[in-house]
C-alpha cells in the first residue's frame, strides 16, 4: 500500500499549540483544524473542516476533500499554493505571469487575463478571489488549506467547475501571543533564498481582539543571463494581513480583514524549449545550453500589487444563523516579456498597466437547531472592472523596423446568484442531500487599438445557468461512511481582454459522478477512496490570438475524464506516522477536430496550424501521481527531535494539445530535521527541497516565434529558527 501526506488528520497535541507558520515545518504530523479531545480517536484524531459551509467531521463530508495544516505545508516545503502539487492527489499547481493556474483532475485554465477566471475557484476564509491576480496567495499565517475536488457550484458558486481551494486563516485570540520565524537557504545555482515572518495577536477588550501577520521574502536571481552576464528570475514579497474581531457572549461575530500584497522581480524569465526560437535563424543568436539559463534581449520584469478589505459577520438567531461576507479588492500588474526568448530583437510584450477591482457580497441563512433536516440558503452578487494597456513590438527579421501596436481593453463583469442546499436523515445513518443554484452573469468588452476604437460599440452578452447536485451518504458506525454524488458545474462565458474580436467564449459545463468510502479502519489506520467520472463539454482552451497581444480562450473540445484517488494515514504510535496518496487520471479529448497547434520549424519558431487532437491527453494532467510522507518524533529531556520527509512522483505531463511538449516522469524529495525545546518556545531546523535537483518544468507556452519554458527552483538547502510566545 502506498502511503503519503494527503489524508488530513490531527493529534491531541495540535489542539494545545498555536498553529505554526507554513514556512516553518513543525514536528506534529496533524493535518486538520483541530482534534476533538472529548472523543479521542486513537493516533489519528478527528478533523473538522468547512467544506459544506458549516463545521463537519472530515470523514463525514461526502466529497473528496484534502485538508492540510500549516505544519504539513511547511514540511512539504510549500511557500505558496502551487506547492500543493506535492501533497494533494490529482492536483497540479502551475503559474504564469503572476497568475496561479491550478488543475484538479484534468480541469483547469491556462489563461492569464483579467476576467478569464480559472475554473478552479480560490477562496480565502470563504471569500471568492474574483480576479486571476488575486489568486496568487502567499501563506502568511494560516490554520489550514482545504482542497475540494469535483464541481462545487451549489453552495460555493462562481467557476468552481473542477473544484476549489479554500485558505483558512486563524481568527484573532484574546490571549496575547505570537511568533517570529526566519529561514535562509542556498539555491543550487548560487543564489540565496530568505524568509522572515511574524504574527502577533491579543485582546483589546473583553469583546474585541486583533491580530497582524506579515511576511518578507526575498529570492535572489538564480537564472543565468548568458548574453549580458548576471542573473534573473528572483523576486521580493511583502504581504501584510490583519484582522479585528468583535465577539459577543451570544456567539455573534464581526470580523474586519485588511491585506496588502506586493510581489516584484523577474520571475517571468523564459528559455526556449528544445532550442525552439525563431531567433536562432539569425547571425549572432545565443541560446542557453542548459536549464536555468536565458538569453533574451529584453530583461524580464513582473510586479503584482494588491490591497483588499473584507467584512464578515455571523449572528445567532436561535434556530437560524445569519452569515454575511462583503469584500473589495484592487489589483495592479506590470509585465515585460521577450516574446521570442532570444537575444535577437524580434518581438516584445510590455504591459505597463493591468488593473482590476472587484467587490462581492454574499448572505447566507443556515439552520442551527438540531434535527434530521439541515439546510443552507443564500444569495450572491459580484462586480468586476478590468482595464489594461498592452504594447506589442514585432518584426520578422532583425533588419526590419519594429511594428509597434498598442491595445487598451476594458472589461466588466456582473454576476448574481441564489442557492439552497438541504440534507435529510431519512432513516438513522442514511442521509440524502440536494442542492441547486441559479447564476446570471453579464459581461461587456471594449477595445482600443493604436488609439482607435476597434469595435463600433461596446460588446455585451449575458449568460445564465442552473446547476445542481444530489448526494446519498450512509454511515456505518462512527468509523466508516460511503457516499455517491452526482453534480453539475458551470463556468461563465467571457470576452477575452487580450482579444481582437468582440466575440464571447461560450460557457463550459461539466457533469460529474463520484463515489467513495471514508474509513477509520482501526484507531491507527485511515483510508479514503474516491472514484469519479466527468462528462466535460465546451472546454475553454487557451490559444494565441493571431491579431492581438497575447493568449485568448476558445471553445474547442469535449472530454471524458475518469480516475480515482486513495488517501491513507498510518499512525501506529504517538511518535511515528506515515501518510500519503496515490492518484490516477484518464483525461483525454473525445472531440477536438480543429485545435490550434504549433509545429516546430527546422530553423526555429512554429508553424501555427490546426489539427485533430481527439484522443490526446489534456495538458497538465499526469496519469499517475503519488506521494509518501513519514514523520518520526524522538522525545528528549531537552525537547523533541523530529525527522520528516516528503517524496512525490509524477508520470509524464504534457503542456500542449499535440502532446509534443512535456515533462518526463520525475521524483522529488523534500526533507527536514528539527529540534523543539521542551517548553515549545524555540524551534530550530535544517531542511532541503528538491533534494535530487530534478529539472522540473513548471510552464510551457508555445507561439509562432517559438516555444518558451520555465523551470521550478533547483535544489535548496537551508536552516530556520522559530520563536513562539
Amino acid at each position: 500500500m502506498i502511503l503519503a501526506s494527503a489524508t488530513a488528520f490531527a493529534s491531541p497535541s495540535l489542539a494545545q499549540s498555536a498553529p505554526a507558520d507554513p514556512s516553518s515545518p513543525a514536528p506534529d504530523e496533524a493535518q486538520g483544524e483541530r482534534a476533538d479531545q472529548s472523543e479521542p480517536h486513537g493516533g489519528l484524531g478527528e478533523i473538522v473542516v468547512t467544506a459544506t459551509r458549516r463545521e463537519q467531521r472530515l470523514q463525514e463530508v461526502p466529497v473528496a476533500v484534502t485538508a492540510i495544516t500549516a505544519e504539513a505545508l511547511g514540511r512539504s516545503g510549500a511557500a505558496d499554493l502551487r506547492n500543493l502539487t506535492q501533497v494533494v492527489p490529482g492536483f497540479f499547481g502551475g503559474r504564469a505571469a503572476g497568475v496561479f493556474l491550478p488543475v484538479i483532475r484534468g480541469v483547469g485554465s491556462n489563461s492569464i487575463s483579467v476576467g478569464d477566471e480559472s475554473n478552479i475557484a480560490t477562496y480565502v476564509d470563504g471569500i471568492y478571489q474574483g480576479d486571476p491576480f488575486s489568486t496568487w496567495t502567499d501563506l502568511v499565517k494560516i490554520d489550514r488549506v482545504e482542497v475540494l475536488r469535483g464541481p462545487q457550484g451549489t453552495i460555493f458558486g462562481r467557476n468552481a467547475t473542477g473544484g476549489l481551494i479554500n485558505v483558512i486563516t486563524p481568527d484573532p485570540k484574546f490571549d496575547f501571543g505570537g511568533l517570529v520565524s526566519a529561514r535562509a537557504a542556498s539555491v543550487e545555482t548560487g543564489a540565496g533564498d530568505y524568509n522572515l515572518r511574524g504574527y502577533l495577536t491579543g485582546g483589546l477588550s473583553d469583546t474585541l481582539a486583533a491580530d497582524i501577520a506579515g511576511i518578507y521574502r526575498k529570492s535572489d536571481n538564480f537564472v543565468d543571463d548568458v548574453v549580458r552576464g548576471g542573473k534573473a528570475g528572483g523576486y521580493r514579497v511583502v504581504d501584510v494581513r490583519s484582522k479585528v474581531m468583535r465577539r459577543s457572549g451570544s456567539g455573534d461575530k464581526i470580523v474586519v480583514v485588511g491585506e496588502y500584497f506586493d510581489r516584484s522581480g523577474s520571475e517571468n524569465v523564459y528559455q526556449p524549449y528544445d532550442d525552439n526560437t525563431a531567433g536562432r535563424a539569425f547571425p549572432g543568436a545565443i541560446l542557453p545550453s542548459k536549464p536555468w539559463q536565458f538569453s533574451t534581449d529584453l530583461r524580464p520584469g513582473l510586479r503584482t500589487r494588491r490591497y483588499s478589505v473584507a467584512l464578515q459577520t455571523r449572528f445567532d438567531l436561535g434556530a437560524l444563523n445569519l452569515e454575511t461576507t462583503g469584500a473589495y479588492a484592487h489589483n495592479r500588474l506590470f509585465q515585460a516579456t521577450d516574446s521570442d526568448s532570444s537575444n535577437i530583437l524580434l518581438a516584445t510584450f510590455v504591459a505597463p498597466k493591468i488593473t482590476s477591482e472587484y467587490y462581492s457580497q454574499e448572505v447566507r441563512l443556515l439552520s442551527a437547531a438540531p434535527g434530521p433536516f439541515q439546510w443552507i440558503a443564500g444569495a450572491y452578487a459580484f462586480h468586476l472592472t478590468g482595464d489594461a494597456n498592452f504594447i506589442l513590438s514585432s518584426r520578422t527579421t532583425p533588419s526590419q523596423p519594429l511594428l509597434v501596436r498598442t491595445f487598451d481593453p476594458l472589461l466588466k463583469t456582473t454576476s448574481y446568484a441564489g442557492f439552497a442546499e438541504g440534507t435529510l436523515e431519512v432513516v438513522p445513518s442514511l442521509f440524502v442531500t440536494g442542492g441547486i443554484r441559479y447564476t446570471y452573469e453579464k459581461r461587456s468588452f471594449d477595445q482600443v487599438v493604436n488609439g482607435v476604437p476597434l469595435f463600433a460599440q461596446t460588446a455585451r452578452k449575458s449568460f445564465d445557468k442552473v446547476t445542481y447536485k444530489g448526494t446519498v451518504r450512509y454511515e456505518i458506525g462512527h468509523q466508516t461512511n460511503i457516499y455517491a454524488t452526482y453534480s453539475t458545474g458551470f463556468k461563465s462565458g467571457v470576452f477575452n481582454m487580450t482579444g481582437s474580436a468582440p466575440v464571447a467564449v461560450n460557457p463550459e459545463s461539466i457533469k460529474a459522478l463520484e463515489g467513495g468510502i471514508k474509513s477509520d479502519i482501526t484507531p491507527w489506520l485511515r483510508a479514503n477512496l474516491a472514484l469519479y467520472r466527468y462528462d466535460y463539454k465546451d472546454l475553454q482552451v487557451t490559444a494565441r490570438d493571431p491579431l492581438g497581444p497575447g493568449y485568448i480562450l476558445q471553445n474547442a473540445a469535449n472530454a471524458t475524464i475518469y480516475g480515482g484517488e486513495l488517501e491513507t494515514t498510518l499512525a501506529p504510535t504517538d511518535t511515528f506516522r506515515v501518510s500519503g496518496a496515490i492518484a490516477y487520471a484518464h483525461a483525454e479529448y473525445d472531440e477536438f477536430p480543429a485545435a490550434q497547434v504549433f509545429i516546430p520549424r527546422p530553423t526555429g519558431g512554429n508553424v501555427v496550424s490546426q489539427a485533430d487532437v481527439s484522443g490526446n491527453r489534456l495538458p497538465r494532467t499526469p496519469r499517475w501521481t503519488f506521494n509518501i510522507a513519514p514523520s518520526l518524533d524522538i522525545p528528549l529531556e531537552s525537547g523533541t527531535i523530529n525527522i520528516n520527509g516528503t517524496l512525490f512522483h509524477s508520470s509524464t505531463v504534457y503542456f500542449d494539445f499535440l502532446n509534443l511538449t512535456r515533462q518526463d516522469p520525475y521524483t522529488s524529495i523534500n526533507a527536514e530535521i528539527s529540534w523543539k525545546t521542551a517548553d515549545e518556545k524555540f524551534r530550530f531546523s535544517l531542511w532541503t527541497t528538491n533534494l535530487t535537483n530534478e529539472k522540473i518544468i513548471q510552464e510551457v507556452r508555445p507561439g509562432a516565434l517559438g516555444t518558451d519554458l520555465r523551470y521550478e527552483l533547483p535544489r535548496r538547502i537551508g536552516a530556520g529558527v522559530e520563536v513562539t510566545f
